[in-house]
C-alpha cells in the first residue's frame, strides 16, 4: 500500500450519505441524494481566531476549535439531513414551531444547531465522565481508597467507550454514516500518498487515519484517567464537581496531543495514536464505490490553490 508522502491539515466528518471536508481556507459539504445525484456546496472558512488571535493559542486553541467542530458538524448533519425523502425527516417541536413563526426559519435553525450542540456535549460528559464515576461510587467498599477507586473509575470510563461504540455500530444508518466515515479517511489517505483521486486509487487505502476524531476522544478519555487521579476527595459531588471542573484542561492537553500526532511520524507518535486506530475498527466500515465518489469530490473542492498550503 503507498504511503503518505506528506501529512494534510485537511479533514473531515462522516455525515448522512455525505461528508464535510475542511481545509485550510475553504469548508464544503457533499450530499448523495435520493436520485443519486451529488449535492455541492463550498464556502470559505471563516475562524474565530481570525478575529481574535488569542484563542488560537496553545492550550487555548484547543477548547475553542473543539466548539467550533461540534457547531460545525451539527449543522453539516442537519444540512445532509434536508436532502432526505420529506416523509424521514422530523418536524421540529412546539417550540421549534414558536421561533419559526417569530424569528423565522434561519433563526429556528440556530437554535437547533445550538441546542444540538449543548445537548451532545452534556450526553457526552454525563455517559464517558459523570456515569463511571457515579457508579463506583456505589461499591461501598473502597469509597475511601481514593486510589483503587480512580483506577476503577478509569477501567470504567473505557468500558463505557467501548460497549457505546459497540452498540451503536449495530444499527443499520449508523452503519452507512461508518463507511461514509471509511470513505473520508480513504479519500484523504490517498492524497496524502500524492496519487490522483480516482475511485481505483483511493479503494486500496486503508480506512484507518491517526488524525481521526475517534483517536481525540479515546485520548480525552486516557487524559481525563490520568489527570483525574489527582482528585482526592472521596465525596462524590465532589468528585464530580472537580472532573467539570479539569476538563477544560483535559480537551486542551488532548487536542495539542492530537496535533503532536499529526504533524510526526515515530515511535511515540505511534505508540499514542495506536489505541484510537484500533478504536476505528468499530467507527468506520469499508464504504462503496458511491460513497468514495462523495469523498473525493469533498476532498476537490477545500483542495488550496497554493500546493503545499495545507501541509501540517
Amino acid at each position: 500500500m503507498p504511503q503518505e508522502k506528506f501529512k494534510t491539515l485537511i479533514g473531515g466528518q462522516a455525515l448522512i450519505e455525505g461528508i464535510y471536508m475542511r481545509g485550510p481556507d475553504k469548508q464544503s459539504l457533499v450530499v448523495r441524494k435520493p436520485d443519486g445525484e451529488l449535492e455541492s456546496r463550498v464556502e470559505p472558512l471563516r475562524l474565530i481566531k481570525d478575529r481574535f488571535p488569542i484563542l488560537g493559542f496553545p492550550f487555548i486553541r484547543g477548547v475553542v476549535n473543539f466548539g467550533s467542530s461540534m457547531v460545525n458538524g451539527i449543522k453539516s448533519l442537519m444540512t445532509s439531513a434536508s436532502y432526505l425523502p420529506e416523509d424521514e425527516q422530523e418536524e421540529p417541536g412546539p417550540f421549534g414551531r414558536w421561533i419559526e413563526k417569530h424569528f423565522g426559519s434561519e433563526k429556528l435553525e440556530q437554535w437547533l444547531i445550538y441546542s444540538a450542540a449543548v445537548l451532545g456535549v452534556i450526553f457526552a460528559v454525563a455517559l464517558f465522565a459523570l456515569l463511571p464515576t457515579f457508579l463506583v461510587s456505589l461499591i461501598r467498599p473502597i469509597h475511601d481508597r481514593i486510589v483503587l477507586r480512580n483506577l476503577l473509575e478509569g477501567v470504567m470510563k473505557v468500558v463505557v467507550f467501548v460497549v457505546y461504540l459497540a452498540l451503536i455500530s449495530r444499527l443499520p444508518d449508523i452503519q452507512r454514516v461508518f463507511q461514509y466515515h471509511g470513505a473520508e479517511h480513504k479519500t484523504i489517505r490517498c492524497y496524502e500518498a500524492k496519487l490522483p483521486l480516482t475511485v481505483e486509487n483511493v479503494k486500496p487505502m486503508t480506512r484507518l487515519h491517526p488524525r481521526c476524531g475517534t483517536s481525540f476522544l479515546f485520548v480525552v478519555i486516557i487524559l481525563s484517567i490520568l489527570i483525574g487521579s489527582v482528585i482526592q476527595t472521596p465525596n462524590t459531588l465532589l468528585r464530580i464537581l472537580c472532573k467539570l471542573a479539569l476538563l477544560p484542561v483535559v480537551v486542551s492537553v488532548a487536542y495539542e496531543c492530537n496535533r503532536l500526532v499529526g504533524r510526526y511520524d515515530n515511535l511515540l507518535t505511534r505508540t499514542l495514536s495506536a489505541p484510537g486506530m484500533w478504536f476505528q475498527h468499530l467507527t468506520t466500515r469499508e464504504p462503496d464505490e458511491s460513497m468514495i465518489e462523495v469523498g473525493i469530490e469533498a476532498l476537490r473542492l477545500v483542495i488550496p490553490d497554493q500546493e503545499g498550503a495545507d501541509r501540517w
